[in-house]
This record gives C-alpha cells, structure tokens and sequence, in this order.
C-alpha cells in the first residue's frame, strides 16, 4: 500500500526542511540494481539489502528516503545520497 497522500503533504526532509515527493520507478530502478549489484549504502554507511519499492525524494533531488510498508523512514543517517 503506498504512502498515504495527506502524509506526504506534511512531510518534509528533517536535515533541510524540503518538501518530499514520491519517487519515480526512473530514480528507484538504478538504485534497486545497485543493491543487487551489494553496492549500496545509506548515509549512516549501513549496506541496504532489501529491494525498494517505494520512496520519498527531497526536492533538490539529492537524498531518498525510503518507505517501507507504507511507514517513511525520515531519518538522515537511513537516507540515500544519490549522485
């Protein structure tokens, strides 16, 4: 079940204050192949395992947080740095 929309409206990065948006399947695909590649890592340097289906992207597009089971993890050191 995705994350519910009155959520997202009130959600924002806990580091920058940002708002959130949900992911796109463009942004989670490469990230999805670098975790069965073993590769990726979250920012507090814990090797991420499970696939991502769901995610929440900060609006300068450089952090993703995930959500799992519908519950976004809104931590920083969970988050992922992307490119």
């Amino acid at each position: 079940m995705p994350i519910d929309d009155r959520l997202l409206d009130i959600l924002c990065c806990p580091e920058t204050r940002q708002p959130v948006a949900r992911a796109e399947a463009s942004v989670l695909q490469p990230l999805n192949a670098e975790i069965e590649a073993g590769r990726l890592r979250n920012r507090g340097g814990d090797k991420i395992e499970a696939r991502i289906e769901e995610g929440l992207l900060r609006e300068d597009g450089r952090v993703l947080y995930i959500v799992d089971d519908s519950i976004p993890i809104m931590l920083i050191g969970e988050s992922i740095e992307l490119g």
